[in-house]
């Protein structure tokens, strides 16, 4: 019985000092930053008091001393594995989870777990498509409070978060957080497949469905079905026509705004891409990436049918055609087909007579870019095709071609007329059937041509073949 006794005494005067305590400590923040005035009971007959910063009704010593340690900036709990201090007890305990990855928290819907109770809150509106927080301004609901608040700053222009760096401003501090690493390089995230980084999780998942084939975004008009919901929206854009991103400069509209950013360079010269390893600058990412293969070798798009591989994925689909036999690209003058959409633009330019690409030097146009670059050689000199046997040179791979038959021997193209075979064009020697009054039936005469089309009487001769007109 004394020993209770004892035990009660001891008992009161602990609560008493840490009463004195707390009081004391109040004086102190009231004299400082933090006003706590009495308030009322409560229900369960504890005495409350009052922040006046936040206008707050604290019940109990705890959350008083939470909110003056808000106020005061003081963190008195460490984490003991990173040093980060945190102003109370429970944000440790959450902290600490990040190492530990503890998540006690369970979705009973979907078993998600979480590593606070907040978090799983959140988390489970998205299941009841609860959105409590609106805007004032435009009525559009969010799910958290966080979400609002950088919301509302879209239509105040707000930018609090400003980079050391560079002096750029975000509307949200995870903006600053992920723009920062474009400086320091960190990229925290890896696949576990390939080893590859990231610098931002979404970049890691849609990266992870390249190796899972998972396509979970689907057209509601064609069934298509893609990796990212970005690419759904502008393939969305292909049925609707829309096309709302446009170029100040000279009106020009896009139905993405990487295009529209990737044409506007075509206005300013701008180049920010540069190759580590022969310095040539790109306008866009995507073509510094698929020039480094041409150094690396890199051919990481394999076709199922011939595993022929590509260094990018157009070529791959455009390969697959091949065995396909699709065209889906069509001339509406003459609703002639083709595989690929640059050999429709090569093809309406016989009937516009469109020659877009002029050289320099002699001002002479030619209808197709490759044919100019050969006819610029004509200027300089240069012959970079190399014959492997005698090691002569020549200005174009056509040439080269042509050559190489004279070490082998070989003479593809036959006349069906006379039998005659020839190593390069038999143009020549067609004409002659002509001037000598033959009859000649064309389809009978070309053989190895892939689609042979002949405009006009044979005296103007003009054949189509790989986009090249020849007369």
């Amino acid at each position: 019985m004394l020993y209770k006794i004892m035990f009660c005494i001891l008992l009161i005067e602990s609560v008493i000092f840490i009463e004195m305590s707390l009081i004391n400590c109040s004086l102190f923040y009231s004299n400082t930053a933090v006003k706590v005035s009495e308030g009322t009971k409560s229900q369960s007959g504890r005495k409350s008091q009052e922040c006046e910063v936040y206008n707050k009704l604290l019940t109990g010593s705890i959350h008083l001393q939470k909110y003056e340690r808000i106020h005061s900036g003081k963190k008195p709990s460490g984490c003991k594995q990173c040093s980060k201090t945190f102003s109370c007890p429970s944000y440790l305990r959450v902290h600490e989870r990040t190492h530990t990855g503890e998540k006690p928290y369970e979705c009973k819907q979907c078993r998600k777990t979480f590593s606070c109770s907040s978090s799983l809150k959140l988390h489970e509106r998205t299941h009841s498509g609860e959105k409590p927080y609106e805007c004032k301004q435009c009525s559009k609901t969010f799910h958290c409070s966080s979400k609002l608040k950088i919301h509302e700053r879209t239509h105040s222009g707000e930018k609090p978060y400003e980079c050391k760096q560079c002096s750029k401003t975000f509307s949200s501090s995870s903006n600053v957080k992920l723009h920062e690493r474009t400086h320091s390089g960190e990229k925290p995230y890896e696949c576990k497949q390939c080893c590859k980084t990231f610098s931002y999780s979404s970049s890691l998942k849609k990266h992870e469905r390249s190796h899972s084939g998972e396509k979970p975004y689907e057209c509601k008009q064609c069934s298509k079905t893609f990796s990212c919901s970005s690419i759904l929206k502008n393939h969305e854009r292909t049925h609707s026509g829309e096309k709302p991103y446009e170029c100040t400069q000279c009106s020009k509209t896009f139905s993405c705004s990487s295009i529209l950013k990737n044409h506007e360079r075509t206005h300013s010269g701008e180049k920010p891409y540069e190759c580590t390893q022969c310095s040539k600058t790109f306008s866009c990412s995507s073509s510094l990436q698929k020039h480094e293969r041409t150094h690396s070798g890199e051919k990481p798009y394999e076709c199922k049918q011939c595993t022929k591989t590509f260094s990018c994925s157009s070529s791959l689909h455009s390969h697959e055609r091949t065995h396909s036999g699709e065209k889906p690209y069509e001339c509406k003058q003459c609703s002639k087909t083709f595989s690929f959409s640059s050999s429709l633009k090569l093809h309406e330019r016989i009937h516009t007579g469109e020659k877009p690409y002029e050289c320099k030097q002699c001002s002479r146009a030619f209808s197709c870019s490759s044919s100019l670059r050969s006819h610029e050689r004509t200027h300089s000199g240069e012959k970079p095709y190399e014959c492997k046997q005698c090691c002569k040179t020549f200005s174009c791979s056509s040439s080269l071609k042509k050559h190489e038959r004279t070490h082998s021997g070989e003479k593809p193209y036959e006349c069906k007329q006379c039998s005659k075979t020839f190593r390069s064009s038999i143009f020549a020697h067609m004409k002659e059937l002509t001037q000598e009054g033959n009859p000649l039936n064309v389809n009978n005469v070309v053989k190895h041509f892939d689609n042979p089309v002949f405009y006009g009487n044979m005296n103007e001769l003009t054949v189509e073949r790989n986009h090249i007109n020849v007369k």
